[in-house]
């Protein structure tokens, strides 16, 4: 069965990147099924009015909670996982994402202005998720980043099985160089092991390349071990 993503917006527009690449073979597959729902369709007044002052006062606007009350209750079923792209949330991890490829449906909430009254989140949201220490315009950049993280990882929407097995992160580690045609190019070889045909050789290779590039790249994630 295909996995939904239901992905609740102010700028439908906005993901006209899920008509390429990899979601796009994906969605022709028959993978994924993506719907791009405006939260104004969701307003009831001439100006289709979507947000409000902050009680307390400050600057900015906050999301009313009517519209995306309905908008979400108009989506979800009791298999839904309701997601809101927020600073506050869990920092995506390649781990989230095989969690979430799992699920059935996924609905995406994204913010804009200061964020969304905390009603919804309350009552509505079953997992919060930000894609790091930083803050972005709006929630679209942040749910096409998960959502693209998920999709990539069902079967079948990848040329090569593989591929998804032997990345960055997926053993908690980055993912050793790569290296393609012509064997020397601008005085630089290809390391010779790899053109052995040896593939225990190869593999013990890779496993050590890995190993060297997170302990100078990213020796957080060796912190654990």
């Amino acid at each position: 069965m295909a996995l939904k993503i239901d992905v609740i917006t102010l700028f439908p527009e906005f993901f006209a990147p899920f008509d390429h690449s990899i979601v796009k073979r994906a969605r022709e597959k028959g993978l994924v099924e993506i719907n791009v729902v405006n939260l104004r369709d969701f307003t009831t007044d001439k100006h289709r009015t979507v947000d409000d002052r902050p009680y307390g006062g400050g600057p900015g606007m906050v999301m009313r909670p009517e519209p995306l009350f309905k908008a979400i209750e108009s989506l979800r079923t009791p298999e839904s996982k309701v997601l809101l792209m927020a600073p506050q949330g869990e920092v995506l991890k390649q781990e989230t994402a095989c969690e979430l490829k799992d699920e059935s449906h996924l609905i995406f909430i994204c913010g804009h202005y200061e964020g969304i009254d905390d009603r919804v989140r309350q009552a509505l949201v079953d997992r919060e998720i930000s894609i790091g220490d930083y803050v972005l315009s709006n929630g679209n950049l942040a749910a096409m980043i998960v959502a693209d993280s998920v999709i990539r990882l069902i079967p079948g929407a990848l040329g090569h099985e593989m591929s998804t097995e032997t990345e960055s992160f997926s053993d908690g580690l980055l993912e050793y160089p790569q290296y393609t045609r012509p064997e020397v190019f601008r005085g630089m070889e290809v390391p010779e092991v790899l053109l052995s045909g040896n593939h225990e050789k190869i593999e013990k290779w890779r496993k050590e390349k890995s190993l060297s590039l997170t302990r100078k790249k990213r020796p957080d994630l060796l912190e654990g071990d």
